[in-house]
Formats: structure tokens, sequence, C-alpha cells
């Protein structure tokens, strides 16, 4: 995501805990809301302020766009009950259905144009405006160059809503799904202010859930069936108890003892305990662990043999296996899987490639002896910047380890916390530095759009005019074109791993445990992280 801090994770030992998997005649709990560990506190359930996955996701379970993510990178219908484009790609029509809010009121088109507003308006200052840049004069409202009246949506009666874009966007499907789209209701935002989103009862709901309990400070919250809901009679449970636990060795004794039904887990010791369990779940995310190599502050990473060689002196496969260990895969380029086929094919299998991936010390070796003859210098001495977390020590470890086999090369790691790491990450005070990217919504433009030479997340300031023009061109000339603008974002790709912009190093997942008395919540790689609607809890199981 745009804002996003990196997936973070301690590791921590856990030899001391009786586990699910190793110890029998555990207490199950029999309530009927579903009892599940969050890391991280909510922030907000203001949908034009939301940043983080912990909002997110109560947000995509409490309130509903236009239209829902749905399995296998599809959509469904949410508000809307139907629409239509343009053969041109710039016009969305929508026709509504007769939807409510959690107090009664009806949610209407009126509603859509407000919440858009709001979320483009300037004074909102959200991080995920940028989201609308297709919209007709989003950018221009950002940059107070246009009213806000001016915005490309509009609503045709109560229960139409027509949207005008620029261009065409093919993944514009995707992006109201998510909740900077959501509508908002003019009358509670004027009604609390500067309070709106601040507390679960400074809200309204049009979801099949209502928050209830959060007061913008506890460490827990509740998701209650809304009986409002458009859809609320195939919700077939009453809700979720969330519950803030941010030491992954209590989150697990609570699970082990029935005290949560969902946790994560954190390490390579926590995963193996459950290797061999049903309820053990690997979510994938569409994400990417990578290096960024600042060539403004450091001009020897202008030299790509330099570039080049500190990947091949990655073996990627053995840090994975035995430093992770956790199901983390191996990159196979910088977009990750987790996106949509093209003609039946991944993005992965028509853009990856060995080359800015492989392994291969000896190359690595002279790579790296020709990039110090061509930049006149016998040694180098370089900061790699991470995370203060588990993960993060482990990889500058292994990293330092690896890289220091390159002749004349010395590594000093920094680790330090994530919020100071993003920090200087964006303000280019680094040599290298250690990013994650999880994608917003499924499409690789999500990950290329950020190498461009003038993108706001350039933080390494790699440059390559083949490469832009290929994303430019994606966004742009053939945006209505599927098999071109695919084949512009496939080659985009071999061009920025062949030029060794950045140096990818895997894959994360997410292992999840789950009680067996739970099945139906739907996971996602991108953009809001699960959906509880299809969610039924049948505590005969055990």
């Amino acid at each position: 995501m745009k804002i996003k801090s990196a997936i973070t994770a301690g590791a921590v030992g856990i030899s001391s805990l009786c586990l699910l998997a190793a110890c029998g005649n555990k207490q199950q709990s029999s309530s009927k809301l579903v009892q599940w560990q969050q890391p991280g506190n909510l922030t907000t359930l203001d949908a034009s302020k939301a940043t983080d996955n912990v909002s997110f996701g109560t947000l995509n379970n409490s309130n509903e766009g236009l239209t829902m993510s749905a399995k296998n990178n599809t959509i469904k219908l949410g508000v809307a009950k139907n629409y239509r484009v343009s053969s041109d790609g710039k016009t969305y029509t929508f026709n509504l259905r007769h939807s409510k809010w959690n107090n009664g009121q009806p949610v209407t088109a009126h509603d859509f144009v407000y919440g858009w507003q709001r979320t483009v308006n300037p004074k909102t200052a959200s991080q995920y405006s940028y989201l609308f840049d297709h919209v007709k004069n989003a950018n221009q409202i950002g940059e107070n160059k246009a009213p806000i009246s001016s915005l490309g949506v509009r609503a045709d009666g109560d229960y139409k809503l027509v949207v005008s874009l620029t261009k065409p966007q093919s993944y514009f499907k995707y992006l109201i799904a998510m909740a900077p789209f959501y509508p908002q209701s003019k009358a509670i935002v004027d009604k609390y202010g500067q309070s709106y989103g601040t507390s679960s009862s400074s809200m309204l709901y049009n979801g099949p859930f209502k928050v209830t309990g959060w007061s913008g400070t506890n460490d827990s919250w509740k998701l209650i069936k809304n009986n409002n809901y458009w859809n609320a009679k195939n919700i077939k449970f009453n809700g979720v108890k969330f519950n803030v636990q941010k030491d992954s060795n209590t989150a697990l004794n609570q699970y082990s003892t029935g005290d949560l039904d969902l946790t994560n887990l954190v390490g390579k010791q926590q995963v193996g305990e459950f290797k061999n369990s049903k309820e053990l779940h690997n979510l994938n995310m569409a994400s990417t662990f990578y290096i960024e190599m600042n060539e403004k502050k450091n001009p020897i990473f202008k030299n790509q043999n330099i570039r080049k060689a500190i990947s091949l002196a990655i073996d990627r496969n053995q840090f994975t296996k035995n430093i992770l260990g956790d199901g983390s895969k191996p990159a196979q380029g910088y977009v990750s899987p987790g996106m949509p086929k093209h003609n039946g094919k991944t993005f992965v299998q028509d853009a990856g490639t060995n080359i800015g991936v492989s392994y291969n010390l000896n190359d690595a070796k002279k790579l790296w002896n020709k990039g110090l003859k061509e930049t006149g210098q016998n040694s180098v001495d370089i900061t790699l910047l991470s995370d203060d977390t588990d993960n993060g020590r482990s990889t500058t470890e292994f990293l330092q380890t690896s890289l220091e086999k390159l002749p004349g090369l010395s590594i000093t790691s920094q680790n330090i916390p994530p919020k100071s790491r993003i920090s200087r990450a964006q303000s280019g005070q680094f040599d290298m530095v250690i990013n994650s990217w999880v994608a917003d919504f499924p499409d690789p433009i999500s990950f290329l759009s950020m190498f461009v030479s003038n993108g706001s997340y350039n933080n390494g300031k790699w440059s390559n005019s083949k490469y832009d023009a290929l994303v430019n061109n994606a966004e742009g000339t053939d945006a209505n074109n599927s098999n071109k603008r695919w084949e512009d974002l496939v080659n985009a790709e071999k061009t920025l791993m062949n030029d060794q912009g950045i140096v990818p190093i895997y894959y994360p997942v997410k292992p999840t445990i789950i009680k067996p008395r739970i099945s139906g919540i739907q996971f996602f790689p991108t953009g809001s992280p699960y959906d509880l609607r299809n969610t039924h809890i049948d505590n005969d199981k055990h």
C-alpha cells in the first residue's frame, strides 16, 4: 500500500508454551462471537483517513462500497445492483440498490458523491486520495486548482451514480471496492466534526456489521451484525470480538487455551509447531520485500554491474528456507504473485525471469570487480537500513554475511523502528534500505508505478526512460487495450530486472491458525484483508 508500514513481526521463543498441536483436551470457546487477535490497535473508522490493515479490515466489514472484493481477484456487487461502462472506458454508470445505514436512513448516490469529494478535498488530507487520480478533476482539486464540486462524480436522482474518468482505467472496478470510495453521510460528518470516525459511536455503518465498544483508544472492539444491512438475512453469525495482543507468545497461549479462535504465527519455530495441523493457513499476500540502492546519495549504485553483483550474491532459497522458515518464497521478480491472470497466464509466468533474482557468487564477484574498476574504487563501505524487528534483524544479518563475500565491500547494519525506517527511506537518508510493498489492488501497476523516474516512492532515484515509457503507455495510450497493456507491464518488469533497478528478496506469507469451529472467512492478498460475510461458527467442531 502507498502508506503502509512494512510487514513486521518479531519471532520469539515458544518452548515453554503448551501448544494446541501438541496438547490435547483444550478448552473450546462456546462464544457466538469469533475471538480474533490483532497485532495493532484500530486507528480510525474514517474511510477517508484509514491507512492500515487493522482499520481497513474493520471498515470492509462495517461499510460497503459500490463493489466488493471477491475470491480469485474478482469483484462482486455491493451497493451497486448493476453498472455499465462506456465503450471508451471513461464513463461508469452505477444503478444502486435501495439500502440503508444502520440508523435506518437510506444510502443514496448523494452519499457517494459526498464521500468521494471529501476524500479528494485537500483539507481532509487523505493519504489515499491518489487512488482518484483518473477521476475527472481529482488532481486539480488536490492541487487547489479546481472546486471540489467539479469532481467527476454526480448523482442522477437518489439511486444512480455517474462517474467520469479522464482516461480509461481497467482496474477502476477494484478501486471502488476500497474504503476511500465508500459512501459517507454529510449529516453525520457535520454532526461529529473532528471527532468523526474516532470512536464506534461517531459513525454510521452500511455494511453487514456495525462497530461497537471502541472508544478510540481501547485495545478491543466488536463487529456486531447490522440488521439494517441490505443482505442481513444471509449473515449467519453474530460477529467478531477483536483483541489487541502484540506479544506473539501471549497470543499463541490464548489460542491454545481456547480464548482466541484466530491468531497469526511469527517465526520459524512457531510455524514449525503447526506444520502438520489443519488449523494452519499460509495466507498469501501480494507483497514483495526488496532492497533499494540510493543512486543519489551514493553514486556507486549508478553502476549497473555493482547493482547486479549485489543481487547475485544473495541466496534467496537459503534465506527463505533456513532463516525465515515461515512459508515465505524466494522472489521471482518484483511484482509478486496474487495478480489476475491474462490469457490463462499469471504475471509471474509471463514476466518472471532468473535475471535480477538469481544466485551465483562467482558471477557476482566478477561483476563486482568490474564495477569497482569502472567506478575507480578499491573498497566500498555501505550502510544497510532495516526495521528493528526480529525479522528485520535476521534479514540484515543474512544480507551482511552474504554481501561481504564481495571483495572490498563492508556492510554496516542499522535496525530502527519501522516508522523511522520509512521516514528515512522517503527522505533519502540511506545507502541501501530493505523496503516492502503490498499491492493496494490486484493489478501489476500497483507495484510498477512506484519506480518511474519521478515516482514519489522511488526512494533510490533509479531512472530508466524505457521503463517510464512502458508504464506511461500502460496508463495512457494502451489503457483500453488489455493485450497491449499487459505487454507493456510485462516488459516494464523485465526492464526493471534487466537493469537491476531494485533487488527483490522474497514474497512473504502470513501464517495464520484458525480454530475448526470457524469457517468461511475470505482472505484477500490485496486491499482490504478479509471479508466476514460468509463466516460460520460451528461449536460442535473441535
